[in-house]
């Protein structure tokens, strides 16, 4: 959606905060691979401005700019504290994160705990940009949030920070997740499991749907040697094969296709083997099996 323009941020005032959709997003958001635009060198005169239409300006710029806007993130979080329109708060959450600055991360985390549901949303996507402890703390404590949204986000955050002690730390959540019913926690225990919590994983093969499962074994299955180990990449292939389904076979021939050339050819051999045992499975493929 486009970014908020003045009228929008002004007539959110007259809505409770709640009422705005998560899915209201500035739409000049950087873009993966666009070079970010230089931030103007006004934008921190207007960030304080009382003209709500210069911070919203001055907002769209920032997040033009992505990382080259941390300079200014402190600004923007003062900004916050002085109050903004439920609308314009929103985007200034979520500026806070494409700047991906260490300044936003206390003011982040606190409204990952706002009474908002809106407004937790917002910063649980802005914290997954981040990274260090505070972040990574505000995600694991989302994991048992009451709304089941917010649970589903900070689960698919998590597996997509970069890897640190702190990350590692929330595998053990990502399962208590699980068990509840946060389906997004599987992929992300894919990401980032050890080979044994990646076994672990595989263990609830026939107990979570396979639909998925699969998301989340492919992501083990495909990651570097370095992480998971061939051993383990064997186990895991023999016990998705022996669920023996239309489904898993599906699964074990993708996966198949997508196994890189240079990769192991005891763990490609393995899921040849699989496949071909598993061609002639029963059942039909279910909605949700990968495709």
């Amino acid at each position: 959606m486009r970014a908020f323009p003045l009228g929008a941020a002004l007539g959110a005032v007259l809505v409770v905060s709640g009422m705005l959709p998560y899915e209201a997003r500035a739409q000049n958001k950087p873009r993966p691979g666009v070079a970010a635009v230089p931030l103007p060198a006004d934008a921190l005169k207007r960030l304080k401005s009382d003209d709500l239409a210069k911070v919203q300006g001055a907002l769209d710029d920032v997040r033009m700019s992505g990382k080259d806007g941390a300079p200014v993130a402190k600004a923007i979080v003062d900004r916050l504290n002085r109050g903004l329109p439920p609308a314009l708060t929103l985007a200034a959450i979520e500026t806070l994160g494409d700047t991906q600055a260490p300044a936003a991360n206390e003011a982040l985390a606190w409204y990952a705990r706002h009474r908002d549901v809106g407004f937790r949303r917002a910063a649980i996507g802005a914290l997954g940009k981040l990274q260090g402890a505070v972040p990574a703390r505000a995600l694991r404590n989302a994991l048992s949030d009451p709304d089941d949204g917010v649970r589903g986000l900070a689960a698919t955050e998590i597996g997509g920070l970069d890897g640190n002690t702190q990350v590692k730390e929330t595998v053990a959540d990502l399962f208590v997740a699980l068990d509840h019913k946060v389906e997004e926690a599987a992929v992300s225990i894919g990401q980032i499991c050890d080979p044994a919590d990646c076994k672990r994983l595989a263990g609830k093969l026939g107990i979570v749907p396979f639909d998925v499962m699969a998301g989340a074994l492919d992501q083990v299955l495909l990651r570097n040697p370095k992480d998971i180990d061939e051993a383990t990449k064997v186990d895991i292939v023999d016990r998705v094969r022996e669920l023996g389904t239309a489904d898993v076979h599906q699964f074990l021939v993708d996966l198949q296709s997508k196994w890189p050339p240079r990769g192991s050819q005891r763990v490609k051999a393995t899921i040849e083997q699989a496949v071909n045992a598993t061609s002639g499975s029963p059942g039909q493929r279910s909605p949700g099996a990968p495709q």
